[in-house]
């Protein structure tokens, strides 16, 4: 770790969240008076509140619709570890322990806010869960995104209190035997904590954290991945001419058509090209990834907002005296970014399907070999290149794009109707990086197929190194590194998901 993050001094951006979530950053709290003072006020008041029994929802009163029922002071102190239990039932697969962290500093950038009557020590206690490597095990299904994400956050509120199982350096154990070794005692929560824990969005927008940040990658892949196989086709760079877009100026698509320029060598920007203009899935790339690269400015403010905000409930307002009941927990934002986003990122999918069709197809490859073989003489029939690799392609691309229908709209009303309109903002976020994961997978196949063909175009002496120009030429070298060149027919996979770790660790520093 070589960066320290400060709680409750200033605002958390997605860059802090992946830092913390890729063990990139360690976290702390702030010392500044205003900031403890605040945190005080609001646990001190509600503190008085329930000394004198007043009315205070999942406090003295029971959750949900079940809100009616009033909760002695004794009760109080058992109704969170209950609600931590009876809400952990989550099931599907378990997020990964870099997703959990995601999910841990999120949770406590929404407590640092100091309205959500939570202690010092519980805050401490989870910035040293972090700052320790102990990530809570969160099964990935349960949550509807409003009364927030409780089932998943359910979980990490179990690993404060010495309950369920944690991540610990690479393994999954018992919470409790972690705690043992490290000497660690478990927190006995005070009456808010549980649902301060449990009742937010945190889940879904760490998650959108995550998704951003794989997003913006994906733009520049993309990006390379047109050049290499507009090279490979031998087509038209005049399709990326910068008048072009000058006279349709969204920015990002803009930003996409320069760096493929950046990538077309001037050598090649002079020769005639083999058609006056290419097909769709070259001549409007910048415009298909264009709309993901222009997404990013609303995408980000949507889930800075939602990340520094305080979204559980009830709010404690201590230095006002005052405690609101509110729907704060509610997901839409993140819904709605994670539904947008998942839709650009299919079509990109789309896009690098379309594009691979032409490089494996002789009736549109400009004299490439069928499939993009390498293989040669009399035996080259038995060989079948990369055939089977764009069939995954088409599957992989026909599923992000099944993802794409909106999980928004499938609102359900649960818990005897008092959670009758909800977000479904956490299962958008789940389908938005799945969609980018299939969408990662296209886009390595697509990369070990590009490269082949340059090479099948350096071996005709149709294209070297001058054509390619430099940033191509030396990521082809970088890849062929990785990978071997496809002369006879082998498995492919083990290169495949090579090329996906590549991409998903972002090794590649494409565009400066």
């Amino acid at each position: 770790m070589n960066m320290k993050i400060v709680l409750g001094e200033s605002q958390l951006t997605i860059e802090d969240v992946v830092n913390v979530a890729q063990l990139q950053s360690e976290v702390c709290l702030s010392e500044n008076p205003t900031f403890r003072r605040k945190l005080k006020a609001s646990q001190d008041f509600l503190d008085q509140l329930f000394g004198e029994q007043k009315e205070i929802y999942g406090v003295t009163t029971g959750f949900g619709d079940s809100c009616g029922a009033t909760i002695n002071a004794e009760q109080a102190l058992e109704l969170p570890i209950n609600l931590i239990r009876y809400h952990s039932c989550g099931l599907g697969e378990i997020f990964s322990s870099t997703e959990a962290r995601a999910i841990q500093i999120t949770r406590l950038a929404s407590l640092v806010r100091g309205v959500s009557g939570v202690s010092v020590e519980l805050l401490d206690f989870l910035v040293s869960q972090l700052n320790m490597g102990i990530a809570p095990r969160i099964p990935q299904e349960g949550s509807v995104g409003a009364s927030g994400d409780l089932t998943p956050l359910a979980y990490l509120a179990s690993t404060v209190i010495g309950e369920g199982d944690v991540f610990y350096k690479g393994a999954l154990r018992p919470t409790q035997s972690v705690y043992q070794e490290l000497g660690i005692k478990p927190l006995a929560l005070k009456p808010k904590e549980g649902l301060a824990l449990m009742n937010g969005t945190a889940v879904m927008t760490a998650l959108a954290c995550l998704a951003y940040k794989r997003a913006e990658y994906l733009c520049q892949l993309a990006s390379r991945i047109t050049a290499m196989n507009c090279l490979a086709l031998l087509g038209n760079p005049k399709h990326f001419d910068k008048m072009l877009f000058e006279v349709k100026p969204h920015v990002g698509q803009g930003q996409i058509a320069e760096w493929i320029r950046q990538d077309l060598s001037e050598e090649f920007n002079n020769l005639a090209p083999k058609r006056l203009q290419d097909r769709y899935s070259i001549r409007c790339a910048p415009h298909v990834i264009g709309v993901l690269q222009d997404s990013f400015e609303f995408s980000r403010k949507f889930i800075e907002v939602e990340l520094n905000s305080a979204n559980d409930n009830p709010l404690i307002d201590g230095e006002a005296g005052r405690l609101l009941n509110g729907g704060n927990f509610y997901g839409g934002h993140i819904a709605f970014v994670m539904d947008s986003m998942k839709v650009l990122v299919a079509n990109v999918a789309d896009l690098l399907d379309r594009q691979l069709a032409l490089l494996v197809d002789t009736k549109f490859s400009s004299g490439l070999s069928p499939n993009l073989s390498g293989a040669k003489g009399a035996n080259a029939v038995v060989h079948h290149g990369f055939k089977g690799v764009q069939i995954g392609v088409s599957a992989w691309t026909a599923e992000a794009l099944k993802l794409s229908l909106p999980a928004s709209v499938f609102s359900r009303s649960t818990e005897c109707h008092n959670q009758d309109k909800v977000s479904m903002g956490t299962i958008a976020a789940r389908d938005c990086l799945r969609s980018l994961q299939l969408t990662e997978q296209v886009a390595a196949a697509c990369i070990f197929a590009s490269v082949q063909a340059l090479e099948l175009r350096v071996q005709k002496n149709e294209l070297n190194a001058e054509l390619l120009g430099k940033n191509i030429q030396k990521f082809k070298q970088d890849v062929f590194k990785m990978v071997n060149f496809v002369e006879k027919d082998r498995s492919l996979e083990s290169d495949l998901r090579n090329l996906i770790n590549l991409i998903q660790t972002r090794s590649w520093n494409l565009y400066s």
